[in-house]
């Protein structure tokens, strides 16, 4: 009995040795934002996303953003969160009237964050954005049966080693109770990227005909929500949508973290 009080005795000790030693680091080097790269400010404020975090992905984050950056991630007015998929819809839109529901302008603190999720490796900024998201369209009450990331290709996805649609769809399923498909649309081919092409034309080009759906599912008869973290033209959600409906799907919705719509140009879904 003797040895074992001397033991806990002594995991007591070096227990409030560490955590004496972790204080004292946090007073030197300070947590960063992971946007700005800022000393983080806003510990104490994440107490609720790391509950809801925990519950998510059984572990506490590691994410630390600071007030100024936070404060910068203002969600548009109601009206302007709401768009036709395509920019520029054509008259043969195989996908005519299909929407899109984008919460935050991809300006500012969310076009600097943006790559830092793609090129950075910032998962947590990813996790952020999708129970932001998923925040967002539970507040709207949207329905589906399924959510679907937008996938990347095998090469892509194994230079990045994550696809940031999915980090950012997951928690969009979780928050509004919705099955998470992330393995239901399949990229038939390599395509560039689409931040790299300037002109509309093109961008739909490269990714025409670019998805199809796994043999392992079956939509049919189904409403799904794809979902990707940046809409421009709208033609990489567009393809989704359209590889949806060709495999029997009676309803897609699309939404993104982001875009860069200025009107809007559509009703609600």
């Amino acid at each position: 009995m003797a040895t074992t009080a001397v033991n806990n005795t002594g995991y007591s000790i070096r227990s409030g040795i560490r955590e004496a030693f972790r204080g004292a680091v946090d007073l030197i080097l300070p947590y960063r934002c992971a946007i700005c790269g800022r000393v983080s400010d806003t510990e104490d404020r994440f107490a609720d996303y790391g509950s809801l975090y925990n519950e998510l992905f059984g572990k506490a984050p590691e994410l630390h953003v600071c007030g100024k950056c936070l404060s910068s991630l203002n969600i548009l007015e109601w009206d302007r969160r709401w768009s036709l998929c395509l920019s520029n819809p054509s008259g043969n839109d195989t996908c005519p009237g299909l929407a899109l529901y984008m919460p935050f302008a991809y300006r500012g603190i969310v076009e600097h964050a943006v790559p830092k999720i793609k090129f950075g490796k910032k998962i947590e900024l990813a996790r952020l954005f999708g129970c932001l998201l998923g925040s967002c369209l539970c507040y709207e009450g949207i329905s589906a049966d399924m959510v679907v990331p937008v996938p990347l290709s095998p090469g892509r996805l194994e230079e990045r080693g994550f696809n940031q649609a999915s980090e950012i769809a997951y928690p969009v399923a979780r928050i509004n109770g919705l099955p998470f498909a992330g393995d239901l649309l399949i990229r038939t081919r390599e395509t560039k990227r689409q931040s790299e092409i300037r002109d509309n034309n093109e961008r739909s080009a490269n990714v025409k005909g670019a998805f199809e759906v796994s043999d392992q599912w079956d939509v049919t008869g189904m409403t799904v929500l794809a979902v990707d973290d940046v809409a421009t033209t709208g033609a990489t959600l567009h393809e989704a949508a359209e590889a949806l409906y060709r495999a029997g799907a009676s309803k897609v919705l699309c939404a993104a973290f982001a875009g860069n719509r200025a009107v809007k140009n559509a009703e609600p879904f």
